[in-house]
This record gives structure tokens, C-alpha cells and sequence, in this order.
């Protein structure tokens, strides 16, 4: 199930909300690398992570999924956001360089579906950023956050399912050593909780960031759908009898 973009959109505005997409985006910066003349799609709720593409990239593309709603971004100038289902993107194939995707495959109903969309608009050697919650995290097992939602990830699930589908896993990030709360304790001492967490490797992280790219063999076919044929029956005015009018 997709959480609510105002319930997104109110977490990112949280004192947690802000330091967590701070720590997150630092990681996504680091392993997009050069944006310059590239194409960039962001899927899920990946509008926080984007703003530093804005001025190098050839263009930038927010698709959200029609079950969560729609936010328009950035807020200065026309709106980069389109409503879609991620399974049905509208874009030609290999229309984009680097994914980011958050907020996005723990909610997918079908992450192998989303995985063969992700690999046809993808160009030739595209790079795919993936954030989700790890399984063992705190954050995944916290519901006063979006990270909380859906079905995290361990490390053999995520990298299985890249791997799959003819994304090899280069560089794999962790991070939000914090515990998911708003006290103003542990806020303020976000940077060294972050700092110490590491020394400890992933064992206290909430999320897993991996940066992956794009093979081209063996490819990745969409399966077919089958088109369904719904007899509808003829409908035909008629009048009404008398014991129907009495009624």
C-alpha cells in the first residue's frame, strides 16, 4: 500500500523528516556522480533527493504513483511531476540516464513488473539509484514514518532482484543510524549518531542506498498481458408495468 503524499509531504517538513532526507540525499549525491546533459527520472516520492539535478540535467522527470497522489515540484517554475502507474510509464524506451527511486519498491504489488518497466526506459548503461528500508533496520519497524511502510529489504533480496533483471549492483550505501524519532535530543545529535552508527557497518542503519547499472544482455522482455474480452450486455429502455409503478 502507497503512503498518502500529504503524509509524505508532512514527514519531509518534520524535524526528522529534514535531517533524514539531508543523510539520505548526501548518499545519492555521491554515487549519481555528474548529472550534466543527462536525463534523470525520479519514481515513487523521490522529489526531496532531486533539486541538485535541476541546473546541469538535459531534463527531470518525477513520476508518482497514481495510488499515492501527486505533489507539484519544484515549487519555482512549471511542474516536473506526472501522475502515472510506475508499471506503465509513459516514456519510449531507453529514454532516461539515472533512476532514483524512492519510496518505491517496498510499495510496488509487483517489484519484478516495476524491475522490467525500470530496464525498457532505461538507456544503454543507465545508472539506477534505489533507497528502500532495510529489514532489520529500526526505521522499518517505526510507524511514525514513511520508511516504516511497505516491505523492507534485506541486502540478498535487493541485490537478487537487481541482478534479475540485468542490473548489476556497483556501490552500496547504508544510512539513518538514528532512531526514528523527533526528540529534540537526538536531533540535534543526528551527524554523530550517523558518524558512530558506521563504525558498526550496517548493523544500525535504516536504509540500504545502492547505485546499480544497466546490462543489456541478457535483456529483459515486459511480459505480455493478456487483453480481456468483458461481454457487455445490450441495455434497452422499457416501460415500466403497472405493479412496478404502484411501488
Amino acid at each position: 500500500m502507497n503512503p498518502d503524499v500529504n503524509r509524505l509531504i508532512g514527514f519531509y517538513k518534520s524535524p526528522l523528516g529534514k535531517i533524514a532526507r539531508a543523510l539520505v540525499r548526501e548518499e545519492v549525491i555521491r554515487l549519481a556522480g555528474s548529472t550534466d546533459k543527462r536525463r534523470v527520472l525520479g519514481l515513487g516520492f523521490a522529489s526531496p533527493y532531486l533539486r541538485f539535478t535541476l541546473e546541469r540535467a538535459e531534463r527531470v522527470l518525477v513520476f508518482m504513483p497514481a495510488r499515492q497522489g501527486a505533489s507539484a515540484w519544484p515549487r519555482e517554475g512549471p511542474s516536473h511531476t506526472v501522475l502515472c502507474d510506475p508499471l506503465e510509464m509513459p516514456l519510449t524506451d531507453a529514454a532516461v540516464d539515472l533512476i532514483i527511486a524512492v519510496h518505491t519498491f517496498e510499495h510496488a504489488a509487483d517489484a519484478e513488473e516495476l524491475m522490467r518497466e525500470i530496464w525498457r526506459v532505461a538507456a544503454p548503461n543507465a545508472r539506477l539509484i534505489v533507497v528502500v528500508p532495510r529489514r532489520r533496520g529500526m526505521w522499518a519497524a517505526a510507524d511514525n514514518q514513511p520508511f516504516g511502510d511497505g516491505n523492507p529489504f534485506s541486502k540478498p533480496q535487493l541485490e537478487r532482484l537487481l541482478r534479475d533483471h540485468s542490473f548489476v549492483p556497483e556501490h552500496w550505501r547504508v544510512a539513518l543510524h538514528l532512531p526514528p524519532t523527533n526528540h529534540r535530543f537526538f536531533i540535534k545529535l543526528a551527524r554523530f549518531w550517523e558518524r558512530f552508527g558506521r563504525l558498526f557497518g550496517p548493523l544500525f542503519s535504516g536504509v540500504f542506498v545502492v547505485s546499480a547499472k544497466k546490462e543489456l544482455f541478457p535483456a529483459v522482455p515486459r511480459r505480455r498481458k493478456l487483453e480481456r474480452y468483458v461481454r457487455v450486455p445490450s441495455l434497452a429502455p422499457q416501460a415500466a408495468t403497472m405493479e412496478e409503478a404502484k411501488r
